[in-house]
């Protein structure tokens, strides 16, 4: 955290990469939030929509906002390089397509205040979409720090909407930032480290909306998210046994391609097919995630002697999707494993 004399008590973090049809929404929800003393750093993260454009429209009508061009790269990167440059006590998030409520950051401040062993705050989430349609979440995020445990230990419960939080800057500090080798999971293996040495919990209202739109990172990504998010769940084993932090220590962590590489980073055997076994439990629904990227992940699964009691369930819904390669190469896995 950069030392100043004129220091506001929230640095609000957003990354933006091609936001340009949603980008105004975003920006104005902080800028109309009834806390008024936060600076707001904006990373344009090599955008060609004319984000940046945006970003500086915007900047040049109000004096909180600080725009940080840079080339493209990455997500993780951007949060951290602001990370670098934040001066608040208070670190909060936003996403370039998302929105917020007047008093969302208001609320989290009277939180913080009001419970100082607690060091990240976020709250309960509505998602819409481009249409203007509204729906709440399925299961709410967790109220307090056992119940976030709870969840924690729990994997794939939700925890918490990244973009929603408000943390004590001292202690994201403190636990190293944001890892690079943990994209798509980076929020996941925050809280980990975090849960070490604060609490979490989330406040009961939906003060945030979360869009939803076609080819979101999550969507795209989900079998290599859900590898990389037990590789976070492993290295956190490690540091609470007093192990050394294996996975922790490698960029990049192993791909699809290479999850047979874990057992040897870690020293325990069986880590690969924990990761593998995560993956598979991912993509069984839809059909398409089935016999995208997460397919080679199953495959190799059984060929390392894993049990696939839900297998020809699976080649099943891969003969009525028509995938029929991907259906016959399953069968014959699962023929080859009887033999």
């Amino acid at each position: 955290m950069r030392p100043d004399t004129d220091t506001p008590r929230v640095s609000v973090l957003m990354a933006v990469y091609n936001n340009a049809a949603y980008l105004p929404a975003a920006i104005e929800s902080i800028l109309g939030q009834s806390f008024a003393d936060f600076e707001f750093l904006i990373v344009d993260d090599g955008s060609t929509d004319g984000s940046g454009a945006i970003i500086d429209g915007y900047a040049a009508r109000d004096p909180r906002i600080r725009a940080i061009h840079q080339n493209n790269r990455g997500f993780i990167a951007s949060l951290n390089h602001m990370l670098g440059e934040a001066r608040g006590e208070l670190i909060g998030r936003m996403d370039g397509d998302d929105r917020c409520t007047p008093d969302r950051i208001e609320r989290q401040i009277a939180f913080l205040d009001a419970h100082p062993d607690y060091g990240v705050v976020g709250t309960q989430t509505c998602y819409f979409d481009d249409t203007g349609r509204e729906w709440p979440m399925a299961r709410a995020y967790p109220l307090d720090d056992a119940a976030f445990r709870v969840a924690l230990a729990t994997p794939y419960t939700p925890l918490m909407n990244h973009a929603s939080v408000l943390m004590r800057a001292e202690l994201v500090a403190q636990v190293g930032g944001y890892r690079p080798q943990f994209r798509y999971c980076e929020d996941l293996d925050l809280w980990l480290r975090l849960s070490r040495v604060t609490k979490l919990a989330n406040l009961p209202d939906a003060l945030t909306y979360y869009r939803q739109h076609p080819g979101q990172v999550s969507d795209r990504n989900l079998a290599v998210q859900t590898a990389w998010a037990a590789m976070a769940w492993i290295s956190d084993e490690q540091r609470k046994a007093g192990e050394r932090d294996t996975l922790g220590a490698i960029d990049p962590l192993p791909g699809l391609d290479g999850l047979g590489a874990v057992d040897a980073i870690t020293g325990r055997p069986g880590d690969s097919q924990r990761v593998r076994a995560s993956v598979i439990e991912r993509i069984e629904y839809p059909t398409s995630a089935l016999a995208g990227p997460g397919f080679r992940v199953l495959i190799d699964y059984i060929g390392a002697g894993g049990r696939l009691p839900k297998g020809w369930h699976m080649v099943a819904r891969l003969v009525q999707a028509r995938r029929w390669r991907h259906a016959a190469r399953l069968a014959t896995a699962l023929l080859r494993e009887t033999m």
